[in-house]
């Protein structure tokens, strides 16, 4: 028989793994569960991808064929795209360039641009003013460039449209690869890493190499060249026939400026290289962030200052209520009463302390959009820090966000309704609006966020807009899942118990004496401990979202978000305990706010970032896309963090008023 403390040892074993796994993982590029690499043998065809143009001068993307770049002979066709894809931007397309594998092959005429119209000229001049690039795919790689600095390879994804030197333009019409590939040596890595569906399609190899070796491309390398191509020498030549003559690829030189009315040619040379690079292992190369130590270093030393200073809030706060309760209890009741009218402080408002509050239909939509919005957060992360969500399924982290937001509707409904009626003292009167309204508050305002920056990016005909068909669809999606599941949690809501308060409401409010100093600075001033916990962590994903950097480190996030989670809980009861001692009763809306207040200094440092990191952002346009998703991000923040530093001082409140007997 084993004892309950050995098997709560074994419990807390259990989750320290699971805990260490998942930071591990998150370190390590852990991919989706269920993926397998691609199997070419010597001679199959590879071909190349192209994804939007962007840059992070305009934060504004556009088509690949927007510029005049050659075409795939057959038309340009659109790739399989998910949901995520769409809303971020990403329109993946065919493209001329085509490979055969562990084939080298060089100076390949792509094609020949007879001239260059006046607006053609004008937006290739402007696309390389707005230091645009170019992002090219193979084998679901992003195309990487380095480039060395001070004796430091920098890495890039994609290359840039051109270059101007002085007054002159120049294009880059040269493209030099190199794809990695290794041996394909496993004949059940399908079985291993894969389904069944995975075994079929990766082909075997036959035993001491009785057939051709397959290869797996782990590395996709371009390097950029500006050549004077003589494009009379190829009037008459045909895509992927030989340039007449060698091309010399120097990427420290540009040869090539662009002129309105002259012609351009595009060529490209390939080289495959064989490498020690493993197939899990080959997106480390595009997770190697820059300062990555200091990173960690900064990450864990947060952690552990915030961690400290958390726990002597804690223990100095315990210590302060206990010996309240403790010191009252022992006293006999005309004790208790004669120090009732001697002292002032939290006993004192009483038949006050559970007064409804002003706006409470408000209330409790937004803590019920807060829980759904946590929740997702928290599914999500935990999904990407597993694996779930990894960098090499482009759209999937967007798409399960919003399936996970859409379900946990359900939570909304009944955290919004079930407060209601606690609130109403049991009145199930007006929980169907309630409800409904907590269905359409945060979605209703992100549409109309989304909708206007949409228009901007119409306007730009960038491919950022959201296509009609796609705004049809979230709107289907929106009124035909979240709000339907939402009322139904409303209707379990309005069916399940409500909490009855531990003490009764006076009908007269009592009068709260004049406070020294405004409550609301402090409650506005609260905020600055959760900001702390997650300013260098949001440094970085501001950097993955605006810079075009990989954001990878789940793991770290989690983490973070929990101490985020623990902090505001413990700010909102120290704030809440603090007015109630200065026998303000009015803690309802100042403790949603108290933590809630940390997205005003996270949107502040939106707008430091935007001043003195995002220098080269130009435009009304782009400054204005730039706050609005800053907006739409620091209003989900606020209900997140609003409604843990609600729920934690109900619950203290609750608790406290319920420990000691009060007439």
């Amino acid at each position: 028989m084993i004892c309950p403390k050995m098997e709560s040892f074994h419990q807390f074993r259990l989750w320290v793994l699971a805990f260490c796994f998942i930071t591990f993982q998150s370190c390590n590029g852990f991919y989706l569960p269920g993926s397998y690499p691609h199997n070419y043998a010597v001679g199959d065809d590879l071909w190349v991808k192209v994804n939007s143009l962007t840059s992070i001068d305009t934060e504004i993307p556009f088509s690949y064929y927007s510029l005049p770049f050659c075409q795939p002979e057959g038309g340009i066709k659109d790739s399989a795209e998910n949901l995520g894809e769409l809303l971020m931007g990403d329109r993946i397309e065919n493209s001329p360039y085509r490979f055969k594998m562990y084939t080298n092959e060089s100076d390949v005429l792509l094609c020949r641009i007879d001239k260059l119209s006046a607006d053609q000229f004008k937006i290739l001049k402007k696309r390389i003013d707005e230091m645009y690039q170019v992002n090219l795919i193979l084998d679901n790689l992003p195309a990487i460039r380095f480039t060395k600095k001070d004796d430091y390879f920098l890495r890039w994804t994609g290359y840039p449209v051109g270059i101007k030197i002085q007054d002159a333009y120049y294009i880059f019409n040269h493209l030099k690869f190199n794809v990695l590939v290794h041996k394909y040596e496993e004949t059940n890595v399908a079985r291993v890493m894969g389904t069944g569906d995975a075994a079929e399609m990766i082909p075997p190899i036959g035993k001491e190499g009785s057939e051709k070796p397959g290869w797996m491309v782990v590395g996709f390398e371009v390097i950029p060249c500006s050549i004077m191509h003589n494009a009379d020498s190829i009037k008459n030549s045909k895509m992927y026939s030989k340039y007449p003559s060698p091309i010399k690829c120097d990427p420290s030189t540009v040869a090539m400026p662009i002129k309105e009315g002259q012609p351009l040619a595009f060529t490209y040379e390939v080289t495959f290289e064989e490498s020690d690079i493993k197939w899990p292992s080959r997106w480390d190369a595009y997770l190697k962030m820059e300062g990555a130590k200091v990173h960690w270093f900064s990450i864990l030393n947060s952690l552990m200052v915030i961690t400290f200073l958390a726990g002597i809030v804690l223990v100095i706060f315990l210590r302060t209520v206990r010996r309240d309760l403790t010191r009252y209890e022992e006293l006999d009741k005309e004790a208790q009463a004669q120090m009732t009218e001697e002292l002032s402080g939290w006993k004192l408002v009483v038949g006050d302390v559970f007064r409804a509050p002003s706006n409470p239909s408000l209330l409790c939509i937004m803590v019920g959009n807060g829980v759904q919005i946590l929740g997702m957060a928290v599914v999500t992360i935990l999904f990407a820090a597993l694996g779930f969500m990894s960098p090499a399924s482009r759209g999937t982290l967007v798409t399960g966000m919003l399936f996970i937001y859409l379900i946990l509707g359900v939570a909304a409904g009944y955290t919004a309704v079930r407060l209601w009626r606690t609130i109403g003292c049991g009145d199930q009167k007006g929980w169907a609006s309630v409800a409904w309204k907590a269905a359409c508050f945060f979605p209703g305002i992100a549409f109309l966020i989304l909708t206007t920056l949409n228009f901007l990016l119409w306007g730009s005909h960038s491919t950022g807009a959201i296509p009609f068909s796609l705004f049809v669809i979230l709107i289907l999606l929106w009124f035909c899942i979240s709000v339907p599941l939402t009322l139904a949690g409303g209707y379990f809501g309005a069916k399940a118990p409500h909490l009855e308060y531990p003490v009764r409401t006076n009908q007269i409010p009592r009068e709260i004496p004049q406070q020294r100093y405004p409550s609301w600075l402090l409650v506005l001033g609260a905020g600055t401990l959760p900001f702390g916990t997650l300013f260098i962590e949001l440094f970085f994903i501001m950097s993955s979202i605006w810079m075009g950097r990989v954001y990878y480190v789940f793991g770290f996030l989690f983490i973070v978000m929990i101490l985020l989670v623990v902090v505001c809980a413990e700010v909102s009861l120290v704030l809440t305990y603090m007015h109630l001692c200065v026998e303000d009763w009015r803690w309802w809306w100042k403790s949603f706010f108290a933590s809630g207040s940390v997205a005003i200094y996270i949107f502040f440092y939106s707008v430091n970032y935007l001043v003195f990191d995002l220098k080269s952002l130009s435009g009304p346009i782009s400054a204005t896309l730039y706050l609005g998703y800053s907006l739409f991000m620091v209003l989900a923040i606020m209900l997140a963090t609003g409604t843990v530093g609600f729920l934690s001082s109900f619950w203290f409140v609750y608790y406290l008023f319920s420990s000691v007997k009060l007439d």
